[in-house]
């Protein structure tokens, strides 16, 4: 399988290795089910 070098498909999920969806904001690098998986444990919180 050929490694991408550019696009979305380049950048993947630390944890699942998905490559849609990926929050890559403050070089997160997860997808959007794992980053609600940890986001608790990095310190985010939820209001209401």
């Amino acid at each position: 399988m050929a490694v991408r070098k550019l696009g979305k498909g380049r950048i993947v999920c630390k944890k699942c290795g998905n490559h849609r969806g990926v929050i890559r904001k403050y070089g997160l690098y997860y997808c959007r089910r794992c980053m609600r998986e940890v986001a608790q444990k990095l310190g985010f919180q939820k209001y209401s």
